[in-house]
């Protein structure tokens, strides 16, 4: 610094208090042996303090420093992906062999949190010497080049070769944009020779796949560069060097033929142990990649989804009380490993976890709760006990052989006293409907329908006029917030006639009938010969 810095206000108030204390120890009564230590021990206090006080002064500087740092990487990685527009975009893409293009809309929120990963990961593949060039269109602002370019949706992610596109298929972390590039630009596999080489590497990736092999050659290797090339989001490495590949995989305990996965997680190291064919290989790391429980985001949702293992657990939870259930939860996991996928969201992100809560009618929840999936046959399941690690244990046991019933939601059981149409749920549904003795004439329909209104007044006046009948009875079920094994139903408003004696074959009425119409159906199909009335309403 060219001048001193002028002193703090803190600083001259420390300097006139350290003053003042040494004034009042000079002229204390010498026969008081404590009076110095406590003036001493005042000092220290004051001291401390006002060291705490500058901490905290340069810690605030340092992490103010440490975002503004991060924002001017960020600001630079952004310069180096191209703007395109309706000049340049045609033009562009013709002249570069390849062009990596991110379709956004400036209001997606989902464009939002791509775009710093997108922008990171086109700083690193400029630092590697890759070929592609990255770019970024704005589709609101230039829909006809988004139109040209086929770009329908927000982010959307496409790779042009020689002005051919390609859809995106790879992840959404930088890391991930970065790998699925590189593949597609001619780089699917990173030769690692040297101690140092694979020190560096270790320090850039968190997951990769690594490949052991006594000679770059023979069916082995080709079988490896083959899913190598195939899979979309893993980075696979190899070496020929048994002390080059322990730096990256401890474990090994072949010599001169290992592949394994490695993970940033609990469940680090995982040794592939089938023949080197590519199949096998891309099965192996479909069951493997993920860690022992996954996080659910905007961003891997989809990866998620299109897991082979079908059978996946939910465990939903503030993210306080997740820290706490996390490591118990995995040691659960590692017993179903390849089996059963465990999968978190937060409670409180909404937009995450209402669409599943919704599903078991508990989207006002904010507790922990567990649930299941099985994908195969579409069927859902809650945990109704308490979620300690032991009964999610048991419940994934369950779940495993097929002990545990499919849950179905339901609403709480209303009182139907006094009430002209019998409100049902899915809790009352074989009570009311199936197992009743009586004839039922049952409304479905749903809170968002828009012609349901119509047909539940229609019901309404069919209710009175057939009141006097003892064998029939009518009833209504919201089939958005409850469900039955027995109640498939694709459209709304739907109206079903269960005759007694045969409720297996419920009868289909129109709902586009009049009332005179539907009044004559039950006639016909109710009423003996000599109860039958008039139809007119």
């Amino acid at each position: 610094m060219l001048f001193p810095r002028k002193p703090t206000s803190r600083f001259l108030l420390l300097t006139l208090t350290f003053l003042l204390l040494l004034s009042f120890s000079i002229n204390v009564n010498a026969s008081d042996p404590t009076s110095l230590e406590d003036d001493s021990d005042d000092l220290e206090q004051i001291l401390a303090l006002d060291e705490q006080e500058d901490q905290q002064q340069e810690d605030q500087e340092q992490e103010s420093s440490s975002r503004l740092s991060e924002a001017e990487v960020l600001s630079k990685a952004q310069k180096i992906v191209l703007e395109l527009n309706s000049d340049n975009s045609k033009r562009v893409i013709d002249e570069n062999e390849f062009v990596l293009v991110l379709g956004y809309a400036p209001w997606c929120v989902r464009s939002a949190e791509l775009m710093p990963h997108f922008a990171e990961a086109a700083t690193s593949l400029k630092e590697l010497g890759s070929p592609i060039l990255m770019t970024k269109l704005d589709a609101e602002r230039y829909p006809k080049v988004a139109s040209l370019l086929d770009i329908k949706g927000f982010p959307t992610l496409l790779l042009f070769v020689n002005g051919t596109s390609q859809a995106y298929t790879g992840g959404f972390s930088a890391e991930e944009i970065v790998i699925w590039t590189r593949k597609k630009t001619g780089v699917p596999v990173i030769r690692i020779s040297t101690l140092t080489e694979a020190e560096e590497f270790l320090k850039k990736h968190q997951m990769f796949v690594v490949g052991l092999f006594e000679k770059f050659e023979g069916s082995d290797y080709e079988a490896f560069i083959k899913a190598a090339t195939s899979d979309n989001e893993i980075q696979f490495v190899e070496a020929n060097s048994i002390v080059v590949a322990k730096t990256l995989y401890p474990d090994i305990k072949a010599t001169n033929l290992f592949l394994g996965i490695v993970k940033s997680e609990p469940e680090r190291y995982t040794a592939y142990e089938g023949t080197f064919e590519m199949k096998s290989i891309l099965q192996f790391l479909d069951y493997n990649k993920f860690p022992l429980v996954t996080k659910l985001t905007e961003l891997n949702s989809v990866r998620v989804y299109s897991s082979p293992i079908k059978l996946q657990v939910y465990v939903f939870a503030k993210a306080d009380d997740f820290k706490t259930l996390l490591e118990p939860l995995q040691d659960v996991a590692r017993k179903f490993k390849t089996k059963i996928m465990f999968i978190y969201i937060d409670i409180m992100d909404e937009n995450l976890a209402k669409p599943f809560l919704t599903l078991f009618g508990l989207e006002e929840s904010k507790n922990t709760l567990v649930t299941a999936f099985d994908n195969k046959g579409s069927s859902k399941f809650l945990l109704q006990s308490n979620p300690t690690p032991s009964n999610i244990e048991e419940f994934c046991l369950g779940l495993l052989h097929g002990s545990i019933s499919t849950y179905f939601k339901s609403q709480p059981m209303p009182d139907n006293k006094n009430a002209s149409i019998l409100a049902v749920v899915g809790k009352t549904f074989d009570d009311l409907v199936l197992n009743s003795p009586k004839n039922v004439l049952l409304e479905v329909y749903t809170p968002w329908c828009i012609n349901c209104e119509t047909t539940s007044k229609q019901v309404e006046k069919l209710a009175k006029h057939f009141k006097g009948l003892d064998n029939l009875v009518f009833a209504k079920i919201d089939a958005f917030a409850n469900e039955h094994p027995k109640l498939q139903v694709d459209d709304y408003p739907s109206l079903f006639l269960y005759k007694a004696g045969d409720k297996d074959s419920p009868i289909k009425l129109s709902t586009k009938s009049g009332s005179k119409e539907l009044a004559a159906f039950i006639n016909k199909h109710v009423r003996t010969k000599d109860q039958v009335a008039k139809d007119e309403l």
